[in-house]
């Protein structure tokens, strides 16, 4: 077990690396058509313009393409082994028999200046079974409301939040999953607002998916499991 819960967390690193990095070609190739799109329509220019607009083209793309790299910087990455709440740790199960002691969850966080994708995998789960899970702003403690309410972009001014206007999968990091009949998950997330730009700790597993109405937006039931994970990292 111990060895597949290391390789869901390449996995999961490898998940969120491809969707973050999409982000960069589409930004770099619009650079570039907005600086080829007055050249192909000119057909005027003399060769020494049409050089120059090529060589910009190409400065523009290497550097927003290289602006973008550098922005993703290192993953945020935490690997646990849920345990019980007397032991401690980084890890914890407030209801082993809906998240059992010993089940693992993997988190990988990339940020960039326009977003965050976020990736929770999770091994050792009841099987064909749908759990809710967010980010919320604090690290894990012994009570399961240690981990504080939801990250939210837009802070809802009234709390707890289940206005569907701020508690919502845009304005909140959602990562609700179905394991399968061997207790694997996992869910991806994308936002566009940088994880760095807010104070965030966790992710915390819940009973039940992620409701979307009015007066109950963003309540998942209650909170089973929890995962420490260092996004101020990011910053």
């Amino acid at each position: 077990m111990k060895r597949y819960a290391v390789m869901l967390s390449l996995f999961v690193a490898a998940v969120a690396m491809a969707a973050t990095t999409t982000a960069a070609p589409s930004a770099a190739a619009a650079a570039g058509e907005a600086t080829r799109g007055p050249a192909q329509h000119s057909f005027t220019t003399s060769a020494r313009s049409v050089s120059a607009a090529t060589q910009a083209t190409e400065v523009s793309q290497a550097t927003t393409a290289q602006a973008a790299r550098a922005s993703l910087g290192r993953p945020v990455i935490a690997i646990g082994r849920f345990g019980p709440v007397e032991d401690g740790g980084d890890a914890l199960t407030y209801d082993p028999a809906l998240v059992p002691v010993g089940a693992h969850a993997s988190v990988a966080a990339y940020t960039w200046p326009f977003g965050t994708t976020t990736v929770l995998a999770v091994t050792g789960l009841v099987p064909r079974r749908t759990y809710g899970a967010h980010v919320h702003v604090d690290s894990c403690g012994s009570a399961p409301t240690d981990a504080g309410p939801h990250v939210q972009f837009i802070e809802d001014p009234v709390q707890p939040s289940v206005d569907p206007r701020y508690a919502n999968p845009r304005n909140e990091i959602w990562l609700d999953f179905r394991t399968d009949a061997n207790g694997v998950g996992y869910a991806v997330s994308t936002v566009y607002w940088p994880i760095a730009s807010k104070d965030a700790g966790s992710v915390v597993i819940h009973e039940h998916r992620t409701s979307r109405g009015r007066g109950h937006a963003g309540m998942a039931g209650a909170r089973l499991a929890c995962l420490t994970v260092p996004f101020d990292q990011a910053r």
